[in-house]
């Protein structure tokens, strides 16, 4: 994809647009998780409740530095050998991210992406967005661009890019226990 084209894209989500992009596995719904009329949008065109939290991505490990500060060096250390990739940690929040994303939660889930279109939109967006998967609650994840617009319509900015077909949703683990959330 263009560097012009996904600087409107980028723009978008600046301005509260959500927009779809190719993540690891399946096509993703990204929007600013700063912004709550974005978020709000989001859940409506997915049809998810907003208790059930979102993943918040980022392009790279440096941008989630900060919240890896509280863990102790060995969960450091494993959090950052698992990135990037479609490894989804749920960490201590610290009060970063707000109740729309967290849902019911004390945790924040966050993913360094390894996806490029997705890595490149989130710095040029400002560091982290919202990433979950582009499809309304209880149908199938979009696996294409076409599926992405025949779910959400035209109007939805869409990246150009695909997701590698063979690989799988990523694994979600509490950190300090390792439990594995969603395998």
């Amino acid at each position: 994809m263009s560097l012009f084209r996904l600087q409107r894209l980028a723009a978008a989500v600046t301005s509260g647009a959500v927009v779809a992009c190719p993540a690891e596995s399946v096509w993703g719904l990204s929007c600013d998780p700063f912004n709550g009329a974005a978020v709000l949008e989001l859940l409506r065109l997915k049809s998810r409740k907003p208790s059930k939290g979102l993943i918040v991505t980022a392009g790279d490990i440096e941008t989630v530095e900060p919240l890896l500060t509280v863990l102790s060096e060995a969960e450091r250390a494993a959090v950052r050998l698992s990135w990037p990739g479609a490894n989804t940690w749920l960490l201590p929040n610290q009060g970063v991210f707000p109740e729309w994303i967290t849902g019911a939660s004390e945790e924040v889930a966050i993913r360094v992406t390894s996806s490029p279109t997705l890595a490149a939109l989130c710095r040029l967006s400002g560091g982290f967005l919202v990433s979950t998967s582009a499809n309304p609650a209880g149908a199938q994840p979009a696996m294409s661009r076409f599926q992405v617009i025949n779910y959400f319509g035209p109007e939805l900015p869409v990246a150009a890019g695909s997701v590698d077909l063979s690989g799988k949703p990523s694994t979600i683990r509490r950190v300090g226990t390792g439990d594995v959330i969603r395998a």
